[in-house]
């Protein structure tokens, strides 16, 4: 079959492989760019293997950078970074991370051995060659790649031993691929998964955090649990396996939250919604109660978003997506009963999660809805929940939205600064929450005289007490809650 028939592949590609052929240097696209061209994908990234030393392939290429100890070179080009890689040989793995020693090999075949998955172990020639042969294929990376299956380059147990990260580079491919792995590699990472205490916590939230953007991450997640391997993710998402829910859903703990997580994939959410849907329901085996022989989980949005906060850190997850995923899992049981809401309510819980992601947490909502196991997304209460949050998305829901600021209140009472001015304001907005017609400065200034009139301990009394129905209550809460964590 003709190369260019079978494979589409950027002349930018085909140029510096050209180049290194022109110099008298044997050398091969390789790695998960030859597989995702077999499968039919679109390849992210384009690694070159070579004959060539790094100080060769520099030379060929003068804009290139050398920047590790494993040989690679980046070569700019104008869709970006092509690696070039020589022909490589590793030995020891003290740390089950990288190898001790690196070396130059001769032959493409030895560089093809010391690779992880046999579907990422095929090689493709770019040039022409005398007996048509195209591709490199030592272990039959074509036939488990035809057969979708994830299978480990010799003995896996050794393949894990080296880089115990391999271990859920297999989950993260078969999410990402929908392949399975075959049972002796299974069986070897069941084994090997004490290795994984050897790598560091922003190599696993990698891992992990591509797994969650796969298209179907439910999947890697649950064999991580039938593996032994969630404790490496958190231990806390053990802690909901088994656990049974009341009668609203289908399914255990662990299980409702791979559904929810599916169906945020499947609709394509970002990173922060789609982790909020597989933590938001974290705390359920905290907080578990009876009453009136009900299953319940009183607070367990308060405590979730604790711990979800403390397992977001200690994957070193960025300070953004750590606040968004704690915002979403605090507020995801926004509302109850659709005769009971107010729109005053709703600005409140604008005003808690922000304008920015009040949307994302709709989409949460919906992905719990679906996790339970109920066929509709949007039924007539989210539907309600959204027509009434359009309605006061306009509306003043902070303190910096009022009419009239601190310096004003303070002009007002001829008085300089002090508790009053943000008793004051609290008060104003609670007012302004309830009724967003009083946020004019007329009404406001008359307030501000009303308020500064009273005792300055009854102000000080009414200033907490619209904070406190203003702001979120997680410490009242939390006192309240009694669990084995976050709630002393």
């Amino acid at each position: 079959m003709s190369l260019n028939t079978k494979f589409s592949i950027p002349n930018e590609v085909r140029e510096v492989s050209r180049v290194l052929s022109d110099a008298g240097f044997e050398n091969f696209l390789v790695g998960g760019c030859v597989r995702d061209l077999i499968i039919g994908r679109e390849p992210k990234d384009w690694d070159i293997t070579t004959i060539a030393t790094p100080e060769e392939i520099q030379k060929l290429f003068p804009d290139s950078f050398y920047e590790n100890d494993f040989g690679t070179v980046g070569v700019k080009t104008l869709i970006g970074i092509v690696e070039v890689t020589p022909y490589r040989l590793e030995s020891g793995y003290s740390d089950a991370r990288h190898p001790d020693s690196v070396s130059w090999a001769k032959k493409v075949e030895e560089d093809l051995a010391r690779r992880d998955f046999t579907m990422n172990a095929v090689a493709l020639n770019l040039q022409p060659t005398t007996d048509g042969q195209q591709l490199i294929d030592p272990f039959d990376g074509q036939k488990d790649i035809e057969k979708k299956v994830i299978r480990t380059v010799g003995k896996p147990e050794e393949r894990f031993g080296e880089d115990a990260l391999r271990i859920f580079r297999a989950l993260r491919f078969s999410a990402e691929l929908g392949f399975m792995i075959e049972h002796e590699t299974q069986e070897a990472i069941s084994k090997c998964a004490h290795l994984l205490e050897n790598i560091s916590k922003e190599r696993i939230r990698d891992e992990f955090t591509k797994i969650v953007m796969s298209p179907e991450p439910g999947i890697a997640l649950e064999m991580c649990a039938r593996l032994g391997l969630l404790k490496y993710i958190s231990e806390e998402f053990e802690k909901g396996i088994g656990v049974e829910q009341n009668k609203a859903h289908a399914y255990t703990v662990w299980e409702h939250l791979l559904r929810s997580l599916n169906h945020a994939a499947k609709k394509n959410f970002p990173l922060h919604v789609r982790l909020a849907a597989l933590f938001h329901d974290i705390a359920k085996p905290h907080t578990k109660g009876i009453k009136s022989d009900n299953i319940t989980f009183y607070g367990h949005e308060v405590v979730g978003a604790r711990i979800t906060r403390k397992v977001l850190e200690n994957l070193h997850f960025s300070r953004e997506i750590i606040d968004k995923v704690y915002k979403l899992v605090r507020w995801h049981m926004f509302f109850s009963d659709t005769e009971e809401i107010s729109l005053s309510a709703v600005r409140r819980m604008v005003r808690n999660v922000t304008p920015e992601l009040i949307w994302d947490l709709m989409d949460v909502r919906a992905a719990d809805r679906i996790g339970t196991g109920r066929p509709k997304e949007a039924p007539y209460r989210l539907r309600k929940y959204h027509a009434m949050i359009e309605e006061v998305m306009r509306d003043p829901i902070s303190v910096k939205q009022l009419s009239i600021d601190g310096a004003d209140i303070m002009k007002i009472t001829e008085v300089g600064p002090g508790p009053h001015v943000g008793y004051i304001l609290e008060e104003l907005l609670a007012e302004v929450l309830e009724d967003p017609k009083k946020n004019s400065r007329e009404f406001l200034e008359t307030r501000v005289k009303e308020l500064y009139d009273l005792d300055p301990q009854e102000l000080a009394r009414v200033g907490r007490e619209a904070r406190e129905k203003n702001q979120s209550e997680d410490e009242q809460e939390i006192e309240k809650i009694k669990g084995e964590y976050g709630v002393k």
